[in-house]
């Protein structure tokens, strides 16, 4: 009888093991969309490069503190968000604004002109999302860019559900006026 391979263990399943490709395979996954989220509500590249790192190593910590692998994401970004509140806990230093998220997410496949209209659309828009409440801006990212569920976001936040629509829908709101506004 030939032998059945048995489907692949999850990346988490393997990390939680010790596998170091687990590890690699996760880092490499959530390392980007982290950063942006990061980056976005602390405003300061080497900072949020900081808190990334910092996340995982926590993450690596506890992670046999995690009940549901499938919340890995959720989990993850929590940690994430625990993070830039220690952050924001600290004393302010001095220090240069981020680079905006748009040359990360800008695309060179266009003409010159091209590119440059998308990119002053795109700092329009991450300016006008940069003058909403932290809590506001914080569910527009995860549930827009990031893609979390209403029930994933408020793991995160550690709101409740309501709260999370709540928010998201007064932001949605309060983004969309601005942006009418500067038309």
């Amino acid at each position: 009888m030939p032998a059945v391979a048995e489907p692949d263990q999850p990346p988490v399943c393997a990390a939680r093991r010790g596998d170091p490709d687990a590890w690699d395979a996760l880092l490499r996954r959530h390392q980007l969309p982290l950063y942006a989220y990061v980056a976005e509500l602390v405003r300061h590249e080497q900072t949020a490069l900081d808190i990334v790192q910092e996340t995982f190593i926590a993450a690596a910590r506890h992670l046999a503190s995690l009940r549901d692998d499938a919340k890995f994401s959720s989990w993850l970004f929590g940690i994430a968000r625990q993070k830039c509140a220690q952050h924001w806990r600290k004393p302010p230093r001095d220090h240069e604004p981020v680079e905006e998220l748009a040359d990360v997410l800008s695309d060179d496949a266009d003409g010159p002109r091209d590119w440059l209209i998308r990119r002053e659309r795109e700092e329009e828009f991450f300016a006008r999302l940069a003058e909403l409440p932290e809590p506001q801006r914080e569910v527009l990212l995860l549930h827009f860019l990031e893609d979390f569920s209403l029930e994933e976001i408020a793991d995160i936040t550690s709101a409740p559900v309501g709260t999370v629509k709540s928010r998201l829908h007064y932001a949605k709101r309060a983004l969309r006026q601005r942006l009418e506004e500067k038309s």
